[in-house]
C-alpha cells in the first residue's frame, strides 16, 4: 500500500486530495498537516470525513513527515511550497506540488508575477509540468511534478489538438473562463463573502494581469514552438466549484467543423479523462462537478470564421487534486484511472 501525506490539508485542495485517495485501492493517506489546527482531528475541520479519515493534524516537520510517505502532496499556498520541498525531495520522496510554485521555467517570471525571489529556483528545470495527457512519459519518471493550475488545464486542453497540428493563428487566441469562488482558496477574504458574491458576477486579473497567464503561454508555446500571447479574462461566478472556458481563435487553413471534431476526437481517443463532446453539444460545469472529466466542444462561427473552443472542468478535481491523484498513478505505475473513476454528481 502507497502511503500518502497530505502537506496543508486544511485546505479545499486538501480535502479533496482526501476525499478521492480514501477511496484509491493502493493508496492510504497516513499523515496530514496544519500549522493553523495542528492537533485537531482532520474530521474537526471538515466533518464529512468523520469515520472515513480521523488523523490528527501536524505541525510541518519535513523530517517527520517523510518517515510516515512515500509520496508528498504538497497543497501549500503558493510561496510556501518552495520552502519545503527541497527538504522532501533530499528525504527521497516523491512530490506532487499543487501551488503554482514549480510550474513556470523562469525564475524572473516567477518573481514578476508573485512579488518574491524564488527560493528554491535549482529546482525549476528538474520539476515537469503534470498535465497528464501531454507530459505523461516525464510524469512517469519524475520526482517532482507540478501540478497545473485550474485556469491552464481547462485552456491548453482545449487548445492543444490545434496548436500540435500549426493549425492556429498565434496572435487571435482570447480565452474567456468563468470559475467558481472555491478556487480562490479557504481563507478568509473580504471578496470572497457571501455578501460580495451572491447574485455578482465579476470578471478580475483583466488586461493579462492573472498569475496563471504565465503558466498558460509557457505550455501553449512550448506546444506551438512558437512564443504565445492570448488575451485572457477570468471571471468570477457564484457557484461553489467548476470552471467553464471559451476560447476563440482564427485557423490558418480552411477547416469545417466535421474535420475539427474528428482531429479532437482523434488526439483524446485514448484519452481517460477527456470527453470530446458531440456536434451541437456544449459542455456545462454541472456535468463535470466531482470528476475528474474534462469536457471539451468544438464548433466554427460561420459569419466569422472563428473557431470556438468551450471545455469544462471541475477546478477541485481536474483543475487540482484529481490530476494530482492521476499524477500520482502515473509516477506510482498504477492504472492512470485508478481511484478517479467517480461519476460527476448531479444534480
Amino acid at each position: 500500500m502507497l502511503k500518502v501525506a497530505v502537506v496543508g490539508a486544511s485546505g479545499y485542495t486538501g480535502v479533496e486530495l482526501i476525499r478521492i485517495l480514501h477511496n484509491h485501492p493502493e493508496a492510504s493517506v497516513t499523515a496530514v498537516t496544519s500549522e493553523q489546527s495542528a492537533g485537531k482531528s482532520i474530521s474537526e475541520l471538515f466533518p464529512s470525513l468523520k469515520g472515513r479519515c480521523d488523523l490528527t493534524l501536524e505541525n510541518l516537520d519535513p523530517d517527520k513527515i517523510s518517515e510516515k510517505a512515500d509520496i508528498i502532496f504538497t497543497a501549500l499556498p503558493h510561496k510556501a511550497a518552495m520552502g519545503v520541498v527541497p527538504a522532501f525531495l533530499s528525504a527521497g520522496k516523491k512530490v506532487i506540488d499543487l501551488s503554482a510554485d514549480y510550474r513556470l521555467k523562469n525564475a524572473s517570471e516567477y518573481e514578476k508575477l508573485y512579488q518574491q525571489p524564488h527560493l528554491s529556483s535549482n529546482l525549476l528545470d528538474k520539476a515537469v509540468y503534470g498535465l497528464p495527457e501531454l507530459k505523461r512519459d516525464k510524469v512517469a519518471v519524475a520526482d517532482l511534478v507540478a501540478n497545473p493550475g485550474c485556469y491552464p488545464t481547462s485552456i491548453i486542453l482545449a487548445l492543444a489538438p490545434l496548436l500540435k497540428e500549426k493549425l492556429v493563428n498565434i496572435s487571435t487566441i482570447i480565452a474567456d473562463s468563468k470559475s467558481g469562488v472555491s478556487g480562490a482558496g479557504r481563507s478568509l477574504k473580504v471578496d470572497n463573502l457571501y455578501c460580495e458574491i451572491n447574485e455578482g458576477f465579476k470578471a478580475y486579473g483583466v488586461g493579462g494581469t492573472h498569475r496563471h497567464i504565465g503558466e498558460i503561454e509557457q505550455e501553449l508555446s512550448l506546444l506551438a514552438e512558437k512564443d504565445i500571447k492570448i488575451s485572457f479574462t477570468p471571471h468570477l461566478v457564484p457557484m461553489n466549484r467548476g470552471i467553464l472556458s471559451t476560447i476563440y481563435l482564427e485557423s490558418t487553413v480552411a477547416l469545417e467543423s466535421g474535420r475539427l471534431l474528428d482531429m479532437y476526437e482523434e488526439f483524446y481517443s485514448e484519452e481517460p479523462f477527456v470527453r470530446v463532446l458531440a456536434k451541437g453539444e456544449f459542455p456545462s460545469t454541472a456535468f463535470v462537478r466531482g470528476s475528474n472529466f474534462c469536457d471539451i466542444a468544438v464548433t466554427i462561427d460561420k459569419r466569422t470564421g472563428r473557431i470556438i473552443l468551450v471545455s469544462a472542468i471541475d477546478n477541485l478535481v481536474k483543475g487540482a487534486s484529481g490530476q494530482a491523484v492521476q499524477n500520482m498513478n502515473i509516477i506510482s505505475g498504477f492504472p492512470e484511472n485508478m481511484g478517479l473513476e467517480m461519476l460527476p454528481v448531479y444534480p
